[in-house]
């Protein structure tokens, strides 16, 4: 089983010790120390048969913390907005609209279009101190956030907004979004693929003068 969500901060020597400590006690407390999420195919092929929407953005959203000397600095959650995330969310919005013939068909095309837009995700972020929850600052931000593909490239974001619409309508599409969590929608420009064949990994790293964090995709190909 693989160690996914990396966080690194200032005092590597006692988180080191703290890891070691709270892993050789995993086994007993928590039945182990890694999360494994699953392999998910790193392309843009539109599904032929949208999965149950369920299913589809739990498989996309990593989660991953960032701890102090003695207290979390932040949790950060993100569901990648793939071609599979697309089709399965059109097809549950098309459900609940009740859209059928050609309402239905423009939904859809409409979501197949998006997905040569800008690459996005849903981040979701809780921090210790609410003033370091800004990723709505730009280059402001106590955060820098870049996409990073599977040759090791940054990609810098074209705007992260705040998803200012009612917790309980995010939490609807992203049930993983925390008590307090702030969502954040964050678009990428397509300077670098990160969907394509044979691609392996896709990153998400967020760091600060705190330290940083990371989540990862990996592919299933």
């Amino acid at each position: 089983m693989r160690r996914v969500g990396i966080n690194w901060g200032l005092h590597t020597a006692a988180a080191a010790l703290v890891t070691v400590l709270v892993c050789a006690a995993a086994p007993v407390l928590l039945g182990g120390c890694t999360v494994t999420y699953p392999a998910v195919h790193l392309t843009e092929d539109w599904p032929a048969t949208a999965r149950e929407y369920t299913s589809v953005v739990h498989d996309w959203t990593r989660k991953s913390q960032l701890h102090g000397s003695y207290q979390e600095v932040c949790e950060l959650v993100a569901t990648l907005k793939s071609a599979e995330w697309r089709a399965a969310f059109a097809t549950r919005d098309a459900d609940l609209r009740g859209l059928v013939g050609e309402g239905r068909e423009q939904r859809m095309a409409q979501s197949r279009a998006d997905v040569a837009g800008p690459y996005e995700l849903e981040i979701m972020l809780t921090t210790w101190d609410r003033r370091e929850n800004d990723l709505d600052r730009g280059k402001k931000s106590v955060w820098r956030v870049v996409l990073i593909d599977e040759q090791g490239q940054e990609i810098e974001p074209i705007e992260i907004v705040r998803d200012r619409r009612p917790a309980f309508v995010v939490r609807a599409e992203f049930p993983a979004l925390g008590e307090f969590a702030t969502p954040y929608v964050a678009r990428f420009p397509r300077t670098r693929p990160i969907f394509q064949p044979g691609a392996k990994q896709v990153r998400l790293r967020m760091t600060s003068t705190r330290g940083g964090v990371e989540v990862d995709w990996r592919s299933s190909g």
